[in-house]
């Protein structure tokens, strides 16, 4: 476990926050929540710790005496659940945790909050357009971020959330675990379910780094549908010109990175952030990026 850097005094100070992962450089999560903190006056650091120990388990219980809450990204999500000493029903439902709040005697409480920060985010972008009760929605993916959406999506009122995956029985397994959804098995089904679909949501990392590829073209979806893409390196995926091409309303990746931080923020401050502040940081910081010499 590659430990964070000490500070004057030596050592993390109570109050530190983190993410965990492993690759972890690449997290704007750092931009977003040392923003807020400061916006808030809370006297804190918030770093990147790369979690790279042979047991991340037991890795992470050993920080619950460090640091004051954590935020954690792959490949420690399942591990972060099996930690804990508790865990929201979210958490335990989708089988992974991307936040962990500490307890006073030591040890962590388990938080999903990727489900509702993608719902924040489809509803702040999108929510006037999509049917109050019984919408329909397919999602491309079976890894964690789909387990989170494919979950989110059926507690909150959709009456029929299907999965495409290339790896059917992949797509099985997860569907199987979380107790609701069902699996296209193959081409002709995926086209089916995207002709009445109200939403389409990509959770693969197809279109990451602007690679050019779509997963699955939109161009069997209803007029009326909305597309979302959790990529958000580049912010415009090609699904998302894709759909936007067609005249359909695209909801960008961002939006559910910062809304989840949001709620992270919040479970260990008890204030809710300005999600459009950490929106603006992190804009700007991927501007950066993009301008920053190879």
């Amino acid at each position: 476990m590659r430990r964070p850097p000490p500070d004057d005094e030596g050592g993390a100070r109570e109050r530190d926050y983190a993410v965990i992962g492993d690759p972890v450089a690449h997290s704007l999560s750092p931009v977003i929540q040392q923003g807020w903190l400061d916006d808030h006056g809370i006297a804190a650091r918030y770093d990147r710790v790369r979690l790279v120990g042979a047991d991340p388990v037991l890795d992470l219980d050993e920080l619950s005496r460090r640091f004051a809450g954590l935020n954690v990204t792959l490949p420690h999500k399942e591990a972060a659940l099996a930690c804990a000493r508790e865990a929201s029903d979210a958490a335990r439902a989708i089988g992974a945790a991307n936040t962990l709040v500490p307890f006073a005697g030591g040890g962590w409480r388990a938080e999903n909050t990727d489900a509702p920060g993608f719902l924040a985010a489809l509803m702040a972008e999108a929510g006037d357009l999509l049917p109050q009760t019984g919408g329909r929605a397919v999602v491309a993916g079976a890894g964690g971020s789909a387990r989170a959406i494919v979950w989110a999506l059926a507690n909150h009122g959709f009456a029929d959330v299907a999965v495409v995956n290339r790896t059917v029985a992949r797509a099985r397994t997860m569907v199987g675990g979380l107790g609701v959804g069902r699996v296209l098995d193959g081409v002709d089904p995926a086209r089916e379910a995207l002709g009445d679909a109200d939403l389409f949501v990509n959770t693969t990392s197809v279109g990451m780094g602007g690679d050019g590829g779509v997963i699955i073209g939109v161009d069997a979806l209803p007029a009326s549908a909305v597309v979302a893409d959790i990529v958000y390196v580049p912010l415009e995926t090609p699904l998302l010109a894709a759909a936007r091409a067609r005249g359909l309303v695209g909801v960008d990746g961002l939006g559910m990175l910062v809304h989840q931080a949001a709620l992270a923020f919040e479970l260990w401050h008890g204030v809710r952030p300005d999600p459009a502040i950490g929106r603006a940081r992190a804009l700007e910081a991927l501007a950066l990026r993009a301008r920053a010499p190879c």
